[in-house]
């Protein structure tokens, strides 16, 4: 008998409150064009995709990445100053709450394109916007309007056009004696979500093979876990992953934050409904059962998959609240604040703290906590207030010190290669931050196909 909330929908539907199929919006966009070998190379057409915002500028639909934020102004580089309507926090002094002139908070002057996240939004909703209640839980069904799953995570959800060609190059570098796997890789490491869905569809349609299975009796090591991952797509490899996190002797538990700290209530909806279908057993608590004390009790809540929607305004009330009760640690409401919280309100209490205590909420964290619980409140920070450092950040991790991350480096480059303006977000901040350019940093501390894979995949 499956334990799964009879809420959910089954798999193959989309969540409960989305539109029946929610790719026939995007199919009234111009489509695909039809696929030559090498193109798909570069980012999709305008107009295909919902744009998205400079380095800074989280993408405009909330999901893998971030959360809605307005476009900064040109030029602008400083934190911006507390929104009309918020008075809860005293007036900064002169030169408090915003870097020296020329710096940013990460260091000197930003290079060229690099621009820190836009602050808190406005506070407040509409005129007569009801308040929400003590710690921003408020009535069932008032969360806001739900955000639609990200790019990938619609199960079904191809793109149009032939892919044929595709599939006979692929087939072409692995059939015979000897695998190409400069071809696998050209081919695979320059697609998006859907289109990776296609040619996987139309390699089974066309070739009568499994795609996956192929490519997993020909290449082995780095190479193939990468070419696995890509082949999987975002929701199928999130859902390898979370398993990943938990089976076996220990929890992988940057695995396990990579893949379910941060993310949009409709994609951890979709990724437990996936998991259950793959698995026949109920993420939440075999996540529940990995982990013990207090992170269990966190990763539960976050699993509930009922933070509050990026739609629903900032209360200044209760953003005041938030920050009294995690100042006055509070650990029972400061994780129900951090799991339950939109990321728009997590950046309205980061802003709050700086402004009433000269600190900011990830500095707090880091004094108050440590180990896991440490490492996950600051990975859902950071998400919030700038995931284009967090990622670099996470890259440079796998990266540094003796020996190479090999795993961890493999599964963020997959992760940050599915969303093109998000990847250039964090080669612009990981060159701000480390003072030298990512790619060749990977290279660095690869080679062979696998190095190649990685530098095509961050291109």
């Amino acid at each position: 008998m499956s334990h799964y909330p009879q809420s959910q929908p089954p798999y193959g539907a989309p969540p409960q409150g989305y539109p029946p199929n929610a790719y026939q919006q995007q199919q009234q966009q111009p489509p695909y064009p039809q696929q030559q070998y090498g193109a798909p190379q570069g980012p999709p057409p305008q107009g295909r995709y919902p744009p998205q915002g400079q380095y800074g500028q989280p993408p405009q639909q909330q999901g893998y990445y971030g959360a809605t934020s307005p476009q900064p102004p040109a030029g602008y580089h400083a934190p911006p100053q507390p929104p009309a309507g918020y008075h809860h926090a005293p007036s900064p002094q002169p030169g408090y709450g915003a870097p020296p002139p020329g710096q940013t908070p990460y260091g000197q002057g930003p290079p060229q394109g690099y621009a820190p996240p836009p602050g808190p939004p406005p506070m407040g909703g509409p005129p007569g916007y009801p308040p929400q209640g003590a710690y921003g839980a408020p009535p069932m069904g008032s969360y806001g309007a739900p955000a639609m799953p990200s790019l990938g995570y619609a199960p079904g959800q191809v793109a149009p056009g032939d892919f044929r060609r595709e599939a006979d190059i692929l087939r072409k570098a692995m059939k015979g004696f000897g695998t190409d796997e400069k071809a696998l890789i050209q081919v695979l490491a320059r697609l998006d979500p859907l289109q990776m869905a296609a040619v996987r569809a139309t390699y089974s349609q066309h070739i009568g093979r499994d795609l996956y299975k192929d490519v997993k009796s020909e290449t082995g090591g780095y190479l193939g876990q990468g070419l696995l991952a890509v082949i999987e797509g975002p929701l199928n490899h999130d859902v390898e992953c979370a398993r990943e996190s938990i089976v076996g002797l220990g929890t992988k538990e940057w695995l396990m934050n990579d893949v379910l700290l941060g993310r949009s209530n409709a994609d951890l909806n979709a990724i437990k409904t996936a998991y259950e279908r793959k698995y026949h057993r109920h993420l939440t608590r075999d996540v529940e059962d990995d982990l013990s004390m207090k992170t269990a009790v966190l990763f539960k809540r976050v699993l509930e998959a009922r933070r509050h929607e990026e739609s629903m305004p900032c209360n200044p009330q209760d953003i005041s609240a938030k920050v009294a009760a995690v100042h006055a640690k509070q650990k029972d409401q400061a994780l129900d604040i951090l799991a339950t919280s939109s990321n728009a309100e997590l950046r309205a209490i980061d802003h709050e703290f700086n402004a009433r205590y000269h600190t900011s909420l990830e500095k707090v964290i880091l004094k108050d906590y440590s180990g896991h619980m440490e490492q996950a409140y600051v990975h859902m920070v950071r998400t919030a207030t700038d995931p284009a450092m967090r990622d670099a950040i996470l890259l440079e991790e796998c990266m540094a010190g003796m020996g190479t991350k090999d795993e961890a480096l493999v599964t963020r480059i997959v992760r940050l290669h599915w969303n093109r303006d998000h990847k250039d977000q964090v080669k612009r901040a990981y060159r701000h931050k480390y003072k030298k350019d990512l790619i060749q940093r990977v290279r660095g501390e690869t080679s062979g196909d696998y190095e190649r894979l990685m530098v095509t995949l961050l291109e």
